[in-house]
């Protein structure tokens, strides 16, 4: 399976984008805000780096569950996808959403992962899942 992150939307303090599932859109996706190449990460307020990572699944205890993470980012750990709705709720995660209205708040992220989860899982079960972040800056 593959992921397509798009970000499209670039705010002081968040970065918004359109998530595909094999060429099918999904969901909206909210970041922290991303720096310039070569800028100081902020902890807890820096978008990962564009590129393409592994997905797979692993425990977290923050969210007492089986959750999805990318692995490999350089320069981050523990990089998930969840849920959330403004940029206070991620520290470099994906947050996913279906709705956004403009500004850094996405709406319905408990349905948005809740549709998403379950395709991940199911791809792993008989092979890989790999997420490619994409900047149209």
């Amino acid at each position: 399976m593959k992921i397509l992150v798009h970000r499209f939307e670039y705010g002081t303090n968040f970065t918004i984008s359109r998530l595909s599932v094999d060429d099918v859109y999904q969901c909206f996706v909210l970041e922290d805000v991303v720096r310039p190449v070569g800028a100081p990460k902020v902890w807890g307020a820096t978008a990962i780096p564009a590129g393409t990572y592994n997905v797979v699944m692993s425990f977290s205890p923050h969210f007492n569950q089986d959750m999805p993470h990318l692995v490999g980012v350089p320069g981050f750990g523990y990089v998930m996808i969840h849920w959330g709705n403004t940029d206070v709720n991620t520290d470099g995660c994906l947050l996913v959403g279906t709705s956004w209205a403009g500004g850094d708040f996405i709406g319905n992220s408990r349905a948005a992962f809740d549709m998403l989860l379950p395709k991940i899982v199911s791809a792993l079960k008989g092979g890989t899942v790999s997420i490619t972040i994409e900047d149209t800056k």
